[in-house]
Parts: C-alpha cells; structure tokens; sequence
C-alpha cells in the first residue's frame, strides 16, 4: 500500500477516533459545591493564633468561620490546632482581602493539625515552611464550585521540612497540587483521598520519602514523583506502595507556564528525573494517555514554547514553577531517572483507545497500534550513554501481562519497542 495511503487512512481513523471520544466521554469539568453557614468568629479565632503560646492547644469550635485574612504562627514550639472534625470545623477563606495563604506557619517544630477543613484561600490553603516534626491529620483542603485555573494553588503544602507526616487528609480543586511536598526529608503520607486536583499527590525534591495507602481519582494526574532544576535540594529514596490511583483524565486546568500544567490528563504516575524510586504492589488504572510514564526532565524542557515567557513569568508570580530550559546549567541536577524499580503493581485499563487530546496520545495511536500503555519510559539519557546503564537501569517486574512502551524519544521514536525484555531486571 502507498505510504500516501496509508497516511489518509490513519488520518481518517484518528478523525473517527476522536469523534468516539466526544460522544462517548463527557469533558465537563468537575465541581465540589458545598452549602455553608457562616458564623461571625473571625477576631475571636485570629487572637488565639496570635497570642498562641508553646506547649498550648488552640482548640476551634464546630462551625463554618469566614476569614478575610490568614491565619498565621511563627516560631513555636508543641503547639496543636485543632477542630471539632474536618465535617464540623470549617475554615473559609472566600473573599479573602489579606494574604495569600489560609493558614501560613512558619519555623516550628512539634506542631500537630488535625481535625478541620480550609477552604477557598486566595493562594494555598495550608503552607507549612521551615519547619521540624509536624503532623497533618484529618484536614479538608478545598476550593469549593467548578475548579479553575484561579484556583489556588496548593492544598496542603509543606515545603522545606523534616520528619513530616500527612494522613487521613483530603484534598480537593488545586490548580496545582491537592497534596504537595516540596524540598522536604523523612515524610510519610498515606491513607489520603485526593481529587478535582491538577495533581493529586505530589512529591517534589524530596528525601526519604514513603507514600502508601492513597487514593487519588479524578486528577489531571493522580500521583507525581518530581526532582526539578535550579533548587537547593535534591531528592531521591521514594517508596510509593500500597496507593490506589485511577481514572485521572480531568483536562488540565493549571497555570498556564506552570511545570504540571505541562502534564498532559489522563496520566496516572508520572517519575520524572528522581532516582531510587521503589514503586510496588498499587492498583494504577483507567488512563486515557498512560497508566505511568518513567520520563526525564529533557522531555518536559522539550515541550518549552520558546513564546512562552510571559506565562512563565506569570506562573513563577504564583509561587509556581515553570518549565526550565536552562536546565543543563545546573550542573547538580540530574535530568534522567535512575534505578526506579516498578514491581508487583496491578495495571488495568478499561478504555480502549489513548486520547486524542495531547501529543503523546497521538503517538500511541500510531506508534502503539492504537492502545493505551500501563508503562511507558521515554529513554532520553545523556550523550553516549546505552540504554540500560548501570548509571541508569529502570526495571519493571513482575507486574502481570501490560501494555510496555519505549518511546527512545532522544531519536525521534526510530527504535519505538514494545519489548520489555531488557528492562525485565533486578536494581544493581
């Protein structure tokens, strides 16, 4: 058959396919609508934060509270903020006038927050920063109607912090992050729901961290392993088991020049750049692009609009990072995964066909023989480096039968392969 043919027949079928996905798979997008009550305590509830002493509790009463400035603590020390439950206790922060964040907490240690809900902050919901042993516990983050781009950006976000643990929290309509850990070491989160987010769970140049027992749906994307360039900490050592992560198709509604609004839906994993990543025993199912994608930075850096700075511009003013196509001058940033392990998972898929929506469901339309892949790995590395280095081994294992991709996207996909054989290996 004529090449020329052949083109016309898979732009025919591309057209069908699409118009399928229109029909049968609804686009709209989701919303968290709630009904509230408010009660006029907010001066009562600002004193006690701001006369909050060490080794106290503030204790919030049940009721729906709205805030038009955050709620702040510095410095202190065996402190507990707590709720009468995350169903009693409702922090909003709808229309808020002063601040960015809901609740902000800054250099403490020994803090434990548990047992309310924060809703509709101006920025993120709960920003923890600088900060030693802290707990997170039955918490709400949410933005409540039809998520948005102006939505806030992080739920729950604790960025530079040790020995950190989050559970039993939920989190709801982030345009970034529902669940966010950024720069941090020694961090357990498990036993979360995350939903409605551009990213459900997210760890990000993080060490030692150990993340089970989660359920994230209904996310641009349900979980992201991250180490991005141009940060002073880099991550590595995460143990991702024991998660149920599924039909995460939710059109990306980030900011645009953000890195995750650069994450296209339907992706349920995505590891990228991070090394000694232990990814075992979860259920991953129901992707319209890819059930999990083991990719490099140079992946995302190639996707940079060169147009885009102002974007950029914008989404760094959020607090937010962009695409960095000056990574390379990093010369402490490893751009390429290394030694993840992907073991003992349990992949399914009940949609038949990849999305039309972005690039890389089209490349499995014509790449893949038109089916959506549990695992794809991009294979970028670094010059003159063979697949399968020692420097460089990802290995998958004993996960039943799957769709396996390698793109080998470093040649323009010349030597596409579905064989998982060489990858079928123990970490060195």
């Amino acid at each position: 058959m004529p090449k020329s043919m052949k083109k016309f027949l898979y732009l025919i079928g591309g057209i069908l396919l699409l118009l399928c996905v229109l029909i049968f798979y609804p686009t709209s997008m989701p919303e968290y609508n709630v009904t509230r009550d408010y009660i006029d305590m907010e001066a009562e509830i600002l004193e006690s934060f701001i006369l909050a002493k060490d080794s106290s509790v503030i204790q919030l009463p049940e009721g729906h509270f709205l805030f038009s400035q955050a709620l702040s603590l510095d410095a202190k020390k065996h402190l507990t903020i707590r709720g009468m439950g995350m169903d009693k206790t409702i922090l909003s922060f709808k229309g808020q006038t002063k601040g960015a964040e809901g609740i902000k907490i800054t250099q403490c240690s020994n803090l434990i927050i548990e047992d309310l809900s924060i809703e509709d902050a101006v920025g993120d919901n709960l920003k923890i920063s600088d900060s030693d042993s802290i707990i997170l516990r039955k918490i709400r983050s949410a933005w409540t109607g039809k998520v948005s781009s102006k939505n806030g950006a992080y739920g729950l976000y604790p960025v530079l912090c040790t020995n950190l643990l989050i559970e039993n929290c939920e989190a709801i309509g982030a345009s970034d992050a529902g669940i966010y850990v950024g720069q941090s070491q020694n961090v357990v989160i498990r036993n979360n729901k995350a939903f409605f987010n551009v990213a459900g769970i997210e760890s990000e140049n993080s060490t030692q961290v150990e993340i089970y027992g989660n359920e994230a749906y209904e996310n641009t994307s349900g979980l992201l392993i991250f180490n991005l360039p141009q940060l002073t900490v880099y991550g590595a050592h995460v143990n991702a088991h024991h998660n149920t992560i599924y039909n995460n198709n939710v059109r990306n509604f980030g900011v645009k020049g953000s890195i995750v609004s650069a994450v296209p839906k339907g992706t349920g994993v995505v590891i990228m750049a991070t090394e000694d990543v232990d990814f075992h025993d979860n259920t991953v199912r129901d992707h319209k692009t890819a059930n999990l994608s083991v990719v490099s930075y140079a992946l995302f850096a190639a996707d940079e609009d060169p147009e885009s700075s102002t974007q950029n511009q914008a989404a760094e003013a959020r607090g937010l990072r962009s695409i960095q196509g000056d990574y390379e001058k990093d010369i402490a940033y490893n751009a390429y995964p290394k030694a993840v392990a992907i073991r003992s998972n349990t992949f399914e898929n009940k949609f038949r066909f990849p999305t039309l929506s972005n690039d890389y469901g089209k490349l499995m339309l014509f790449k893949n023989n038109t089916r959506i892949p549990d695992v794809v790995y991009d294979g970028i590395l670094p010059d003159n480096t063979p697949v399968q280095s020692p420097d460089f081994q990802i290995c998958v294992t004993d996960n039943g039968t799957i769709n396996f991709a390698f793109l080998d996207a470093d040649n323009d996909f010349e030597k596409f392969s579905n064989d998982l054989s060489p990858f079928d290996c123990q970490l060195n």
